[in-house]
This record gives C-alpha cells, sequence and structure tokens, in this order.
C-alpha cells in the first residue's frame, strides 16, 4: 500500500487590493482627484504585476511599461504642461501610492522622470525649453534624469563639486554622479553643477549622446531592482547656452525641486505600507498553522491591528499634507516630517508583515519582501531620515545642527 503523501502547500492569493481605509480617510475625496488613482489602478493588470515581478527579480528595466504609463498620464507626476489639465498635488500622491501598492521601482520610475526631471524644467527652464523637452517626456518619448547625488556628496548634496566652466556658445560640464535613475536611459540628464565663474550651483540639460557623457548601470542592488539607476561621468561634456536652465541660479533652484518632490515620496512609502497590510491580512486569512488560520490566533490579531493603526495615522497625515500643499500653505519642515514620518511607520509596517508571513515572506510572488527591500531605498533618497530630522530639529528649535 502506498503511503499517502503530505498535502502540498496552497498558493496564496495576497496580492489583490483590499481598499483599507480604517477611518474613511479617502472617502469624501472628489472624483477629479480620484480619478489618476484609478487609471494606476487599471494600469496594473496582473500581467503588468507579473512583469514588474520579473523584472524586480532579474534586475532589468522593464522599458516596455513607459507607454502605457505615459497613455494613463501617470508620467509627469502633476508637472504642468500646455494643454493639458494639471491635476492635484493630492491627485498625483494618490496615483504614487497606488503604484507603490505594488511596486515601488515603478513609483520610482514616475517620480524620477516627472517628479524630478520634468519638475526642474517646468520650475526652471524657459518657454522654449518647456516646449521642447515636456511634451516628449510625458509622452514617454524621452527619458529623463536629475543628477544631483555625487559619489562623495550624498547628504550633504549642497557641497557637490561637478563643475560648469562657461566657454564659447555654452558650458562645459566635468564631474560624477551616482544613484542617477534613468541616467542610462538614452534621453537628458538634468544635471546640476557648480559654476566656476561663481561659486552658485546651476542646472543644465545634458543629452545623453553627448560627447564625454558616459554612463553605467549600477549592479547588484538590493532595492528597487526594476529601475536602472547609473554612475556618470561628465568629461568635458559641452551644454549649449540653449540648455541652460535660466532660473536655475542656485542652489536654492535645486532645493525647490526637492521640495515640490518630497511628500511624493511619503506617499510612495504610504503604498509600501498599504501593500505589506494587506498582503499580511489575506496570507492570515489563508494560512493555517496549528490546525487553524493564523487569523484565529490572538497575537495575529494584535499585530495586524498595530499594523493598520500605523497605516492609518500615515494615510491622515499624507493627506492632510497634500491639502495643505494644494492651498500653497505646505512648508518644508512640514514635507521632511511628512516624509520622515511615512518611512519610518511604513518601514515599520513592513518588518511585522514579513515576519507574519514566515518564509514566504521573502518570496517575490508575495510582494512583502520586494516592500521590505524598496522601503529602506525610499528611505534614503530624496533626503535621509536623519536629514530630515535636521530640518525639522531646525525649525522646532531655531538651531541648525547639519554639521
Amino acid at each position: 500500500m502506498t503511503e499517502q503523501l503530505p498535502t502540498a502547500e496552497p498558493a496564496y492569493d495576497v496580492i489583490g487590493p483590499l481598499d483599507t481605509d480604517a477611518y474613511a480617510v479617502f472617502a469624501d475625496l472628489s472624483e477629479e482627484d480620484l480619478a489618476l488613482q484609478r487609471a494606476a489602478r487599471a494600469f496594473l493588470t496582473p500581467e503588468v504585476q507579473k512583469t514588474l515581478q520579473d523584472a524586480w527579480d532579474t534586475g532589468e528595466y522593464p522599458t516596455q511599461l513607459i507607454a502605457g504609463l505615459a497613455e494613463a498620464d501617470l508620467l509627469r507626476d502633476g508637472v504642468e504642461i500646455d494643454g493639458r489639465a494639471t491635476p492635484s498635488r493630492l491627485a498625483s500622491g494618490l496615483a504614487s501610492m497606488e503604484l507603490s501598492r505594488v511596486d515601488g521601482s515603478l513609483a520610482t520610475i514616475v517620480g524620477v522622470q516627472g517628479g524630478l526631471a520634468m519638475r526642474s524644467i517646468q520650475m526652471c527652464g524657459s518657454a522654449g525649453q518647456k516646449q521642447k523637452y515636456l511634451p516628449a517626456m510625458a509622452a514617454g518619448e524621452l527619458f529623463g534624469a536629475f543628477a544631483l547625488t555625487e559619489p562623495t556628496h550624498g547628504s550633504d548634496s549642497v557641497s557637490l563639486q561637478t563643475t560648469a566652466t562657461p566657454v564659447d556658445g555654452g558650458w562645459r560640464i566635468d564631474g560624477h554622479k551616482k544613484w542617477i535613475g534613468n541616467g542610462a536611459a538614452g534621453g537628458v540628464t538634468v544635471t546640476w553643477a557648480r559654476s566656476t565663474e561663481d561659486g552658485q550651483v546651476k542646472g543644465f540639460i545634458v543629452q545623453q549622446d553627448a560627447e564625454g557623457y558616459s554612463a553605467e548601470v549600477i549592479r547588484g542592488k538590493m532595492a528597487l531592482r526594476a529601475i536602472h539607476q547609473a554612475l556618470i561621468t561628465y568629461d568635458g561634456v559641452f551644454v549649449p547656452e540653449a540648455d541652460v536652465l535660466p532660473e536655475a541660479t542656485s542652489f536654492k533652484s535645486t532645493a525647490a525641486v526637492l521640495f515640490a518632490t518630497r511628500l511624493g515620496v511619503a506617499w510612495s512609502a504610504v503604498g509600501h505600507a498599504v501593500g505589506c497590510y494587506e498582503a499580511a491580512v489575506q496570507y492570515a486569512q489563508q494560512r493555517v498553522q496549528f490546525g487553524r488560520p493564523l487569523a484565529e490566533s490572538q497575537i495575529v490579531q494584535e499585530r495586524l491591528a498595530r499594523m493598520l493603526s500605523e497605516l492609518t495615522q500615515i494615510q491622515l497625515l499624507v493627506l492632510r499634507a497634500a491639502q495643505l500643499e494644494d492651498a500653497g500653505r505646505l512648508t518644508g519642515p512640514q514635507a521632511s516630517l511628512a516624509k520622515y514620518s511615512a518611512t519610518r511607520t511604513a518601514r515599520s509596517i513592513a518588518a511585522n508583515a514579513r515576519d507574519l508571513l514566515g518564509g514566504n515572506g521573502i518570496l517575490i510572488e508575495n510582494e512583502v519582501g520586494k516592500h521590505f527591500a524598496d522601503l529602506e531605498a525610499i528611505h534614503t533618497y530624496e533626503g535621509t531620515e536623519t536629514v530630515q530630522a535636521l530640518i525639522v530639529g531646525r525649525d522646532i528649535t531655531g538651531t541648525g545642527a547639519f554639521a
């Protein structure tokens, strides 16, 4: 008589949306504000999600998804373009949250292309530059990168060493940049460099096929594996006057762009938190241990309640911050506090979800492991937790403590 084999482990369905909103935080929003989130939900088909899982697994950039993002008007992160309606910052935040609920690399693609590269041109560029570059970038026809961080200047970005030297007909750029999303994608790189003429930081639109521009994709990343980031070398790269950003005249211009995108990172963190929490809820209902579903265990219910409490707090936080931003009243310290709180809390939720899923929590197909890793990246970029804390601390005390 053949011995009966143990029952095989079932497949778990944990990545479907539950629309978690314990305090009806988003219940009274307008259809106009919800439109982009719904467009993102429609874009994130099972086929797209599988493509993203495979890309994250192999560390490749799924550029075949760019056209779909552009078609859904998800690629510009709310940047104003002539002839197109401009969504509210709340609408753009909701879209970022929805994309991050599924994949952080996807949200970062939008954050780099729209939030940083396009927004730099929109805020600091001439009318001609906006007309030339923004429509093509919004349509996904031209990749955009934002190059500020350097190999030896991350948080201390104000001390950047890449130089811009005036020459006949334009400027010559020399130096290095690191961790530059889309930096090797074959488009343009908005580059921040210090003028050798007056010592001020200025902005330049650099063609990635320019002589002297070389970019190497950074391999071996443990996070945001489905977007390529580059180490860039500028060796006497010539930038014509037509591609100098006229309103980017000091580091204050750079900081203004970063301020305008910082809240988007907080929204992204909330999206990761939602993805982790909802996966944990669904797994707890399906996974049987000790003869019953995990959801029937007191300790599991307590953990889910804790995660929901944390998630609700940051949902309320980013909603209020977006309302302030749309009203023109959001301050720099408020944006920093939102980023600081949302990323820190999302990491806590991700850690609990990963633990609750046990070994299955590190499988890419269950998403939680991806979120857990990707949160480490967004916790760092756009200003680390420490830098955000120092911005808030300076506002509290009236004293800067960056040194």
